[in-house]
């Protein structure tokens, strides 16, 4: 029994029709290694995208050579495990053909022990054009499928859009956030794997009952063995072994072994508990007990539930853990850069640590990116954020063909196994937008895509869709994935079969993308009106900060409509939109440098409407989703965090917004009206408390002040107050009020707090403030506290290290002061996301400084 295991590096590439070799990095892509070789300018800067078009019309060869010292002979099987290609490719071993790859989703091996030599073995990887290769699928179907988002005429191709024809990440062919820049290359580790006897394939706890009394699993364990054994199964975890005999056949085989654990400590998302983790290691023992085969896996122990009934307003669309309902709060995920391998251990440990921080505990893995490096969900478990998982389609209809779906079902497979032990899957989703784009059942529905198509094409279409994603995805997760439920599309209203089905306006069932603000160009107030059961997109852009913008433009580029900010704006109207809702919301700012910091303000004040709006009307709604947690590249975009990892205004807004306890006040824009004040807890327990209502002019003077004893319930959403505004105001100056409204425990202690203003921002008379910040000794330069002489609204503190502060973005009250801390970006040799430093030169500006 043997097994040996080496990770191939010494890599070289070129382009197939040159000559001369240069270094490249494994794992990698072509891009970021001719980036690296200097053969061309920064993908991201400027307008370069637009002159690397050419590199994806190319084929491209990687080769590598490697020698196995001796102790390899004793393996009777010799592997070569490709766990990521880039999508055609054919593999060579000393001149033999032995694979070809058509996925980019999931692992390639093949056996090549009787291929092996003496002396210095030599792979090579012919990378296959994407275009050449797949314009062809397009010729032969003799017509285009529809694919909102890939950029062909960027990419040379006029209206040919190919994307759907690769199962390859589909952002690479462009989105309207993210550029064209279509990858090949080994974008995951190659390996050599040797083995004899028998060996652990994989190991699944799947969890048959798990509730705090006890946790009954079986241990599915895949043996694959090169001529019959016999032996002994073993399973340990937490000081407890379980073991059954086992007669192996030559070949591949699973075995089960009934586990049972009482007392389990269960995983818990953030808010409900700790999201505890076990390791179950599997081993295999000979008759004379000594271990021949191991294999370990860390998982948690929960039960996650879809749960979708009818009741008097339709259907509920909530997620249960445990048996206690989850208020969804989170955000779309997309891959963090445009080139994968690029992405750090670090770089997730911040995305995931920022949403930890912004007090989520979902993330939606969206169907147009890729499924995640295993660091992701790894983390997703630690920091207990439950994953939305969609299958890699978005936006697009695809074909069926048989090979088409066979390539599918394999990627389903491989994937939804790799990820099944992870406790943060909480749905499996067949694709983004897809049902109601379409939309089959309703003929002035979707996105007008059914009209260019005849009747029969139409009817294909929408075959090969069925075929896809209401029956092959779905036996696959019911087979394999370990009782996680299914949703074919998001969004969807209900699996009906006719118009009911799509979910192309908000209603009382399923799940709802909401972009009628945005898209729309409606209100911010229409985010109150539109609320569905579970809001999985919405979203509203901004500018990354001065900083970022400049690592991609010069002083020179930056104006609105330059050439290099359209290039960073990939939605169309994108900058104008922002500036129309500017000027309709917020003062006018100073300059451009100005735009950019009111843009996240705008965008930020926008989610806060939204978010609140959601979270009001739980249960009703019992998840909030905004669009979009991360970037790819620098780029104008949704996200609340840019391509750099700096939180924009929108993340701090939202680390409010999703505390576990929330004070929502509305109606005050509106002379005459009512302010209608809402209490929202996710607690699992009553809360008494105090409700203080203190209105003050903008110079800190106290004008009125109300105190009101209040009882939230548990995980509940609350009306605690009403009282006319005129009352309150009392003849004060509406654009010069403002009213601090919070919620106090019986120590005293804020559990909530708002600032209300009763004049849009535009409107708002915003006095000239001296911003004072104090160092707080004794905190090695990581804790100051500001006061302001007169009110400063939308308060931005900017550090010289990277980093986040535990608030920013807030406005302050003379008299209040705010103290804030300073948590520096861990790096790549910190465990911690985030440590307690300096930010080294502080600088602090608020609204008054921005505008005209």
């Amino acid at each position: 029994m043997s097994k040996q295991q080496q990770e191939l590096n010494n890599w070289s590439f070129k382009a197939c029709d040159e000559t001369e070799w240069n270094t490249a990095h494994v794992p990698g892509t072509v891009h970021s290694d001719l980036l690296r070789q200097g053969k061309i300018s920064d993908p991201f800067y400027g307008t370069n995208e637009h002159d690397l078009q050419w590199i994806d019309k190319k084929d491209w060869e990687y080769r590598s050579t490697f020698k196995l010292d001796g102790s390899w002979d004793a393996c009777s099987h010799i592997e070569l495990v490709f766990e990521g290609l880039d999508t055609y490719a054919d593999v060579f071993l000393n001149g033999e053909h032995i694979l070809s790859a058509d996925n980019m989703f999931r692992a390639w091996s093949a056996e090549i022990k009787q291929l092996l030599v003496c002396d210095e073995n030599v792979l090579n990887i012919v990378f296959r054009s994407p275009i050449s290769e797949d314009l062809p699928k397009l010729e032969k179907l003799g017509y285009a499928l529809p694919a909102a988002n890939d950029q062909s005429e960027l990419g040379g191709l006029g209206d040919r859009r190919i994307s759907v024809f690769a199962r390859k990440a589909p952002y690479h062919y462009g989105w309207d956030w993210g550029p064209r820049l279509v990858t090949s290359g080994i974008w995951r580790k190659v390996s050599l794997l040797g083995w004899s006897g028998p060996r652990l394939t994989d190991l699944f706890i799947r969890q048959d009952k798990v509730d705090a009394e006890v946790a009954k699993l079986t241990a599915m364990v895949e043996i694959e063995t090169d001529a019959d054994w016999r032996g002994n199964l073993a399973i340990a975890a937490d000081g407890m072994s379980w073991q059954r005999g086992v007669a192996l056949k030559q070949g591949r085989q699973t075995v089960e072994l009934e586990l049972e654990l009482a007392e389990p400590r269960l995983w818990w998302c953030r808010g409900l508990g700790e999201p505890a983790m076990y390791e179950f290691s599997a081993s295999l023992k000979d008759v004379d007990g000594k271990e021949v085969a191991e294999r370990s896996i860390k998982t948690g122990l929960r039960q996650i539930r879809l749960i979708c009934e009818k009741d008097a307003a339709g259907a509920s669309f909530r997620f249960e853990l445990n048996g206690v309902p989850v208020f969804a709060k989170g955000a779309n995920h997309i891959p963090n850069d445009s080139f994968i391998p690029e992405v750090t251990t670090e770089r997730y440990r911040h995305e995931i640590a920022s949403a930890a921080e912004s007090n989520m505990n979902m993330l939606r893995v969206w169907g147009g990116g890729l499924y995640e490096e295993d660091v992701f969900y790894d983390l997703c478990d630690k920091y207990g954020l439950l994953v939305w998982q969609d299958f890699m389609f978005a936006c697009s209809m695809y074909p069926g063909d048989e090979a088409f779906l066979q390539s599918v079902a394999k990627e389903a497979e491989y994937n939804v196994k790799r990820l099944r032990n992870h406790p943060s899957i909480a749905l499996w989703c067949g694709n983004n937008e897809m049902d109601s784009a379409w939309a089959h059942f309703d003929e002035e529905g979707g996105w007008g895509w059914k009209k260019n198509y005849t009747p029969e094409q139409r009817e294909k279409i929408w075959s090969d869709y069925e075929a896809i994603f209401h029956k092959l995805l779905p036996e696959i997760v019911e087979r394999l994935g370990g009782g996680v439920a299914y949703w074919p599309s998001s969004p969807m209203r209900v699996l009906t079969g006719d118009d009911r089905q799509h979910a192309i306006q908000v209603t009382g069932e399923g799940d709802v993308h909401y972009w009628g603000v945005w898209h729309s160009v409606e209100p911010f107030s229409n985010y109150n009106e539109r609320v569905g059961r579970f809001m999985s997109e919405y979203g509203f852009q901004s500018f990354p900060e001065l900083s970022s913008v400049l690592k991609y433009a010069t002083e020179e580029q930056l104006e609105l409509e330059s050439e290099v900010m359209l290039a960073h704006q990939k939605n169309g109207r994108g900058n104008q939109l922002i500036k129309e809702y500017m000027e309709q919301y917020l003062p006018e700012p100073r300059d451009f440098k100005s735009f950019l910091y009111m843009s996240q303000v705008l965008q930020a004040e926008a989610i806060q409407t939204a978010i609140e709006a959601h979270r009001r009307n739980k249960p009703f709604c019992m998840g909030t989703l905004y669009w979009q947690m991360n970037d790819c590249w620098p780029v104008a975009s949704w996200a609340g965090m840019d391509y750099y990892g700096r939180w924009k205004a929108l993340q701090y807004i939202v680390r409010r917004s999703f505390r576990e306890v929330m004070l929502s006040v509305d109606g005050s824009l509106a002379p005459g009206a009512n302010l209608v004040i809402h209490a929202v807890s996710d607690l699992q327990e009553e809360l008494q408390a105090k409700l203080r209502l203190a209105l003050y002019d903008f110079d800190g003077k106290l004008l009125a002040e109300q105190l009101h004893n209040v009882n939230l319930g548990a995980d509940s959403a609350t009306v605690v107050h009403r009282l006319p505004s005129a009352d309150l105001l009392d003849g004060h100056d509406r654009k010069s009020a403002v009213l601090h409204v919070s919620l106090e425990a019986g120590d005293g202690q804020v559990m909530a707090n708002r600032h209300v203003y009763f004049e849009r921002s535009r409107e708002l008379v915003l006095p000239d403030a001296a911003i004072t910040v104090t160092e707080v000794s004794g905190k090695g330069g990581s804790t100051f506290t500001l006061q302001a002489d007169k009110l400063a609204r939308q308060v931005w503190l900017q550090a010289e290290e990277e980093g986040i502060f535990t608030d920013n973005f807030f406005d302050l009250i003379p008299g209040q002061p705010v103290t804030v801390e300073f948590r520096r970006r861990g790096g790549s040799d910190s465990e911690a996301a985030f440590v307690l430093g300096s930010p080294g030169t502080l600088t602090v500006r608020s609204m008054r400084d921005f505008t005209i």
